[in-house]
């Protein structure tokens, strides 16, 4: 297998699972906007991206602390290599992140057509979070996806979960974040190396609950919905998480 064939792999896998392995993700992510799916990437894929995103953290990640004021003011603690750098590799996460086959079964779960994100910036972005205390605190996304897949975490006891409040919406002059965390309902889901997961970021308020010990590592790839088309999307938080 070869980055130029990984769609190919990607089809391969999926054309032999049956239709009814998307029903339970499907289900969690229309009602939760959050749905497990381990059973997307085949492990030879998954160990190749594992691969290539430690490597990257290694020679590439930077550290991060601040807060943005667009989601009130919650905290960004954390090592991470952004898209540019990525792209640049020209390895396995854009590869994986351009599989049609992946976008297809998306779609399946998503209940809707599941397309590239136009924001470059926005499209991949390796998070390592590797000392205690390290969080992405509570946000939402510009764009209507995001895939996660997870390369190391903790166990559930030492945090660096998915805690996720969703029906929410996101005002960017006036996000309401405790508000909205009182109003809502907030749901933890503990993952496992190598899962991965479907979030609807635009309208589910999330965050990883902070560490206090071992190590979180993933990717997020971001996709965009139809409607993604007729908004007027800014990136402030992207622009401010990775100014020099």
């Amino acid at each position: 297998m070869t980055t130029a064939t990984v769609d190919e792999h990607i089809a391969a896998h999926l054309g032999s699972l049956p239709d009814e392995s998307y029903a339970m993700s499907r289900k969690s992510f229309e009602e939760l906007g959050f749905g497990l799916i381990p059973y997307v990437l085949p492990d030879s894929v998954k160990q190749v991206l594992s691969d290539e995103i430690q490597e990257l953290v290694r020679t590439g990640g930077v550290r991060r602390d601040l807060q943005l004021k667009e989601t009130g003011n919650s905290h960004r603690k954390m090592r991470n290599v952004n898209a540019a750098e990525i792209r640049e590799h020209d390895g396995w996460v854009d590869a994986v992140y351009r599989s049609p086959a992946l976008r297809e079964a998306l779609s399946k779960v998503a209940g809707e057509p599941v397309k590239i994100c136009p924001y470059l910036p926005e499209q991949y972005i390796i998070t390592s979070l590797e000392s205690r205390g390290d969080t992405h605190g509570w946000h939402w996304d510009d764009y209507s996806f995001a895939v996660i897949f997870v390369v190391e975490v903790p166990p559930l006891e030492l945090g660096g979960f998915v805690q996720t409040v969703s029906g929410t919406s996101w005002d960017k002059e006036d996000p309401k974040v405790f508000q909205k965390l009182v109003d809502g309902v907030i749901r933890s889901h503990e993952l496992k190396p190598w899962d991965l997961y479907l979030l609807r970021t635009d309208t589910t308020l999330h965050q990883v609950h902070p560490l206090l010990g071992g190590k979180r590592t993933i990717v997020n790839m971001s996709y965009a919905a139809n409607r993604d088309d007729d908004k007027n999307i800014s990136h402030e938080t992207m622009e401010e998480l990775f100014k020099v």
